[in-house]
């Protein structure tokens, strides 16, 4: 026996243990595909694509374009269902992805628009590891698919909007961080083996489901230029370029009147041509026949397939393809060679995956993950820290000093009150799949005192009526502290489920409101919801000694929460979106896609890097249990530009309006570090998010934001301890801003960059030195 052999036999015995999937594609035991060239991993992909792309019929080939792509049992291959979902921990959302038997759950982190609240990139590409692994587990145990169509890395641009929770907020550069970290999580390391393919979702400018009558399947969003690359394409471009993802799907909505499912602008000229995507791109579910049928893009079904195919569509969610495609052919509106490049980027990433190797020696890691692999006590521990570090302290005032952490000696009967008081399916937000286990915030507290339960509403967070609120005083009048857990969930906000508005719903805020009124002790408002929540009343009541939002703290939430208010956990996130005032809503509709405020109008602009008026909390916001303090330690004060030497050494030829066009620039490693030391002037040991914002020099019009964060990094520091952090700010990525025309210039003179509590003057200065001066 050959050690290759001995390697393969190893394999079967250690993966049958616990798997009882079948080969996709060239079974060793199956004599009729040791001949396909297609099955030999020492050829190169591309070879063996070409070779099976070649041994397809017509009639083969169009089923293959759908994500329940058809057997082809002549040449040993089986049906495979692309569609599965991971977007916080495996999900059962997709078809492709079942729960039972050995796997009756996986790991359910935070949703996403809570994880991103740690700004921590380190922890998002640690939770995709751990869902890479589950989701191997369960494709070994034949029960989920290698492609999973997440992340959602849509730009939070209206409070409103349902889907906002599945993402990582309002800002392009920390969406852009996030996508390419958690899909380095689950794609792994190199881009030749992937351990299952991402996808990021959805391109583009889609930021809305159903709103005044206004629905995504008929949706034209009008976006400028301007805003196009400054905003909404900045996560996209990171998640394909820096982390390489295997998949982008395209959206439902038209962008500027033409569907994005069919723009050769988008799909081939940007995502393929500029950005070099290497694997497919999908289609959102239905979304071809969405464009056809609702949109009446086309005046046939025919044209419809060729449009998108044509345009570099190469997987459609849904059988449009496959009714349609060969008609289209047969018309002459579409060409073989069309679908041939289609399947080749949807087979290339097949086998990147594994999916045609015989010898699957060489993925030896991920085929011998089993059943034991999911659920783990680390993977689940590692759901309980990220719900800790996404969880966001917004107000903590009391007598004398602070009403938080709470004491388990002062506080040992608590009253929790409320909603969402005893919710477990709540805290894991949608796209979830089957938690391990849930520990809802009663649970969570009961560890640490003795606990009076009281719901306060009737029908959930509606909250319909008063009936319950009786016994909620008077386990408030009673106890030693009031915690009282509020907020939205599903039935509020998700999916084609769009807000009408920011407060409270139902009678939620009298509740908290006649709670407060009779508080023995201290009382703490508790709040879970993936958008953003008008609290000002609580904000301004003295009654409400802190405010605590969880977001959708996924399985462990319960305990994380607990965690915070009993100060076993130093709070340290972060709001990774703006929170407004109802009012807010009046002053602009949803449909309206600038970022950039229009004061002729009355419109106000979105997001904190365009809006300037009054907000309940800014983006960025949170307390902790300690003070942190900032000294910068080295940073230049002076950048020189270089600038590309081709053209008759006249640099004027690249500086116009004051500044440089970025592709006249030579940004290859041009980047700028500010050394800052943090110190933790508290006597806990807590986490620093460092937030670095940037403004620009004055005088730039509607080219630039007020203000873009450019920077962040997370470090732990000891109570009264000091941590150096050293900052690298990507001169032509993160200093430059977009004008009217759609392009990206570096702006010269003086920027402010705002470094935590402390700003910095760095000038920028076109010449071929590079820094001159520190």
């Amino acid at each position: 026996m050959n050690f290759s052999t001995f390697l393969f036999l190893l394999f079967l015995s250690v993966a049958g243990a616990g798997a009882s999937r079948e080969p996709f594609a060239c079974n060793p035991t199956d004599p009729a595909t040791k001949g396909f060239k297609f099955c030999r991993s020492s050829i190169p992909i591309p070879d063996r694509v070409k070779d099976l792309i070649g041994r397809l019929t017509l009639q083969e080939k169009v089923k293959l374009l759908v994500n329940k792509a058809a057997a082809v049992p002549r040449l040993g291959i089986r049906g495979y269902e692309w569609w599965s979902e991971a977007l916080h921990g495996v999900s059962n959302v997709g078809p492709g992805t079942k729960f039972g038997g050995q796997y009756p759950g996986a790991t359910s982190f935070p949703q996403v628009i809570t994880t991103a609240a740690s700004f921590n990139a380190t922890l998002w590409e640690d939770i995709g590891r751990v869902v890479s692994d589950e989701a191997r587990a369960m494709y070994n145990g034949g029960m989920a698919g290698l492609t999973f169509w997440s992340p959602n890395i849509n730009i939070f641009r209206d409070p409103r909007w349902g889907r906002g929770q599945e993402t990582p907020g309002e800002d392009p550069v920390v969406a852009g961080r996030y996508a390419s970290s958690y899909v380095r999580g689950l794609q792994g390391s190199d881009e030749n083996r992937l351990k299952v393919a991402a996808c990021c979702k959805h391109y583009t400018a889609y930021d809305l489901d159903n709103w005044s009558g206004v629905d995504r399947f008929h949706f034209n969003a009008k976006v400028s230029k301007q805003d196009i690359v400054d905003t909404f394409d900045v996560p996209f471009r990171e998640c394909v370029m820096q982390g390489k993802v295997a998949s982008v799907m395209c959206s439902y909505n038209q962008v500027n009147g033409v569907p994005t499912c069919a723009d050769p602008k988008l799909l081939r000229g940007t995502i393929r041509g500029s950005w070099h995507l290497n694997g497919y791109i999908v289609s959102d579910c239905d979304s071809v026949g969405v464009f056809y049928e609702n949109q009446h893009y086309t005046s046939t079904p025919e044209e419809a397939a060729a449009a998108a195919i044509k345009a570099g569509l190469d997987l459609d969610c849904g059988p449009f393809l496959a009714i349609h495609t060969e008609e289209a052919i047969n018309k002459g509106i579409l060409q073989d060679t069309d679908i041939n490049n289609a399947l080749f980027n949807t087979i290339t990433v097949q086998m990147r995956l594994g999916m045609f190797n015989t010898d699957e020696t060489d993925q030896f890691y991920y085929t011998r993950l089993t059943s034991k692999d999911v659920c783990t006590p680390s993977n689940q521990d590692l759901a309980l820290q990220a719900a800790r570090q996404g969880i966001v302290l917004l107000k903590n005032r009391g007598k004398p000093g602070s009403t938080l952490p709470l004491s388990h000696r002062r506080h040992r009967t608590v009253a929790v009150i409320g909603p969402n008081a005893d919710a477990t399916l709540t805290m894991i937000g949608n796209y979830a799949g089957l938690a391990c286990g849930y520990t809802s915030p009663l649970r969570g507290i009961e560890r640490y005192a003795r606990v009076v339960y009281r719901e306060g509403c009737s029908g959930g967070v509606s909250c319909v009526d008063d009936s319950l609120f009786d016994g909620a005083v008077e386990a408030a009048r009673e106890a030693d502290a009031t915690v009282v857990v509020m907020g939205l969930d599903q039935s509020v906000e998700a999916e084609f489920r769009d807000r009408v508005g920011l407060l409270l719903p139902g009678r939620q805020q009298e509740l908290v409101e006649k709670v407060g009124g009779v508080c023995k002790g201290p009382m703490v408002l508790v709040l879970m919801s993936g958008g953003p929540i008008d609290v000002s009343f609580a904000e301004d009541d003295p009654r409400v000694n802190a405010i605590v939002w969880a977001g959708y703290p996924g399985q462990a939430g319960g305990t994380a929460i607990a965690d915070i208010l009993f100060g076993a956990h130093n709070p340290e996130g972060k709001l990774p979106m703006t929170w407004y005032h109802q009012d807010y809503l009046s002053k602009l509709p949803m449909t309206t896609m600038d970022m950039r405020p229009d004061p002729k109008k009355g419109y106000p602009g979105r997001t904190y890097r365009f809006y300037e008026g009054p907000v309940v909390y800014p983006f960025g916001h949170g307390l902790g249990y300690s003070d942190f303090s900032h000294t910068i330690v080295e940073a230049p004060s002076v950048v020189s530009v270089p600038l590309h030497g081709h053209r008759g050494n006249n640099s004027t030829y690249f500086v116009s309006g004051k500044a440089i066009r970025v592709t006249h620039a030579r940004c290859d490693g041009l980047s700028l570090t500010i050394r800052v030391d943090v110190r933790n002037l508290g006597h806990r040991d807590g986490a620093h998010t460092l937030l670095v914002f940037s403004t620009p020099p004055s005088g730039r019009g509607h080219w630039a934001p007020r203000r873009q964060l450019v920077a962040f990094e997370k470090v732990h520091v000891p109570g009264g301890g000091e941590r150096r952090v050293n900052v690298n700010i990507h001169l032509c990525k993160y200093l430059s801003v977009v004008d009217r025309s759609g392009i990206r210039r570096i702006p010269l003179g003086k920027h402010n960059l705002h470094v935590g509590s402390k700003m910095h003057v760095v000038s920028l200065q076109a010449d071929t030195i590079g820094i001159v001066k520190s």
